[in-house]
């Protein structure tokens, strides 16, 4: 059961639920009130993603497409330094691309988790520097806390354009350039960049916007919010994606059993993200690199292939991995965190570790694969809880760290995991409250029986695409009678529901994924129901059935 947060109230005095103000009310619940934004939100215009809107400075933008061409002119080797989970591997390939194409002597570079680390490093140049002489390193999802780095690279003769969206220390590093803003995903500023240097160059005669399916795939797989910017880059997106003719994409579609037609956020977000980042979890991301940029069906189909199997082997160590966490878990006193290591988790998957621990016990949740020398953490937190900036309290007993608010990485020397375990517990009795602690299911509005309608779903639907920042229109009705019910799912673990209204002969059909602990739940009880409005097709038929949430007896 959760604490209900109803975000509209008819009783304060606002006007009643209407179909013809829902929509509005629910962009307001979104934050979005003016005219300006209302028509930006159900009208995206492409034209009006501009750097200078989602805080690129324009100046470094154009300084950096500026040194792009000088390398390019002289035939220097550039490097793109990437990152190995979706986000990083889509906006290499939009920079690589976009380089290549015209003849730019460029490579893409994706660092090893377990030998360079997340990140531009020491390590990762001098792996580099070993194989090439190389001149210019473009950083795309990464570089932005990387001041150490950025400078040895400048010491060997390296300049660095650091394009990134990651939260950034107090101190910049010394680039030759910066391209960065907190408002996008990574690929998103590199498509800007890409764009900008398209613009600038007579050698691209249209704009290549095929790239804006790979911004569509990091968009959803790094959980941006959906507003603004990030919604019409993804609105547009998901339309290039469905249409996409890149073999490595079809044939990742086709080993999961997807038409590309239906391809939305939840597909992105539970089936290819999935896919995309096992490589990077458990062996080399470059082969999530060589899927996007192959031309080849033969090589598409064997890369398919093993990102397909690399993913089922990932699902097996995240489970066993949970269990093990759980157990500790279990036997500890909680208080305001978890901090679980050991030597047992694989680095790839403790960040999915961190975050089913904070779905399970609704804390801010540190996991850590330990080393001899070097051990790595993820974290994850719970909402209005910024984890980076708690994790930066301790600094001075870690190597590095980055992330957003509500996930972060870091790494420390193994010796002082006791000592840093301790240092966080109480810095977190007095930075996290226990209002933070509190589960809540946030509730758009109370929504009449009567507006329990195919209509009223088909205006929700023009909010779409859902996810991060723009949720699902999420409803309550009161005071409805359960009709019938019975368990379905091979372990009886769902309920399928009829509803009843209490005041007129409407019937209304449910379904409460995960809710067959609701035993208590009878035919004949009286329930407020919280839902979102769903479309089943069945055989070729539609109809409209209640998703539930959550129920409450009255």
């Amino acid at each position: 059961m959760n604490n209900w947060r109803v975000e509209y109230q008819n009783s304060s005095g606002d006007p009643q639920i209407t179909p013809q103000n829902i929509n509005n009310v629910l962009l307001r619940n979104r934050g979005i009130k003016n005219k300006n934004e209302i028509k930006e939100f159900l009208d995206p215009d492409l034209s009006k993603v501009t750097p200078q809107k989602v805080g690129i400075n324009i100046k470094n933008l154009r300084k950096s497409v500026g040194r792009i061409k000088q390398a390019i002119e002289n035939k220097e080797k550039i490097i793109i330094y990437g990152d190995y989970d979706v986000d990083g591997v889509c906006a290499s390939a939009i920079i690589w691309e976009t380089l290549s194409s015209i003849g730019a002597q460029v490579l893409p570079f994706i660092p090893s988790r377990f030998e360079q680390g997340y990140g531009l490093s020491k390590e990762g140049i001098d792996a580099i520097l070993q194989k090439q002489d190389i001149s210019l390193i473009i950083t795309v999802d990464n570089g932005i806390v990387a001041n150490d780095a950025v400078a040895y690279a400048q010491k060997n003769g390296v300049d660095v354009i650091v394009t990134d969206h990651h939260t950034p220390s107090a101190d910049l590093p010394k680039a030759f350039s910066i391209v960065h803003t907190t408002k996008l995903c990574g690929a998103g500023v590199a498509y800007l960049l890409a764009r900008e240097f398209k613009i600038s160059n007579s050698t691209f005669k249209t704009e290549q916007d095929d790239h804006l399916s790979l911004v569509a795939l990091a968009t959803v797989a790094d959980l941006v919010p959906l507003v603004g910017a990030n919604r019409t880059l993804l609105y547009f997106g998901l339309k290039t994606l469905q249409r996409t003719r890149r073999p490595g994409l079809l044939a990742l579609f086709a080993k999961a059993g997807m038409d590309k037609q239906e391809i939305g956020v939840y597909e992105i977000g539970h089936i290819i993200a999935p896919r995309l980042n096992a490589t990077g979890r458990l062996d080399d991301a470059t082969d999530s690199l060589r899927l996007i940029c192959t031309k080849s069906r033969e090589r598409a189909d064997k890369l398919a292939t093993l990102l397909s199997d690399t993913n089922t082997a990932r699902q097996q160590l995240t489970l066993e991995a949970l269990d093990y966490a759980k157990e500790k878990v279990d036997k500890k006193t909680l208080g305001k965190l978890i901090f679980i290591s050991s030597d047992g988790f694989n680095q790839g998957i403790v960040g999915l570790v961190a975050g089913r621990l904070v779905e399970e016990y609704y804390l801010p949740s540190i996991v850590i694969s330990k080393g001899k020398k070097y051990s790595k953490a993820s974290a994850r937190s719970v909402k209005g809880f910024n984890i980076t900036q708690f994790l930066r309290t301790a600094s001075d007993l870690m190597v590095d760290i980055g992330g957003h608010p509500m996930a972060a990485g870091f790494t420390v020397e193994t010796e002082k995991l006791n000592e840093l375990e301790k240092k966080l517990f109480e810095v977190a009795e007095k930075m996290i409250t226990k209002d933070q602690l509190v589960r809540s299911l946030r509730i758009d509005l109370e929504l009449p029986e009567e507006l329990i309608t195919s209509g009223t779903y088909d205006l929700t639907q023009k909010l779409a695409p859902f996810g991060m920042g723009n949720p699902e229109p999420t409803f309550l009705t009161k005071n409805l009678t359960v009709e019938n019910l019975r368990t379905v799912g091979s372990d009886g673990e769902h309920l399928k529901l009829g509803f009843r209204s209490q005041h007129s002969d409407l019937r209304f059909e449910g379904i409460y994924f995960k809710g067959g602990q609701y035993s208590k739940v009878k035919t004949g009880d009286k329930v407020d129901a919280v839902y979102v409005l769903d479309e089943h097709i069945w055989n070729g038929y539609k109809n409209l059935q209640l998703k539930v949430k959550d129920l409450k007896r009255i």
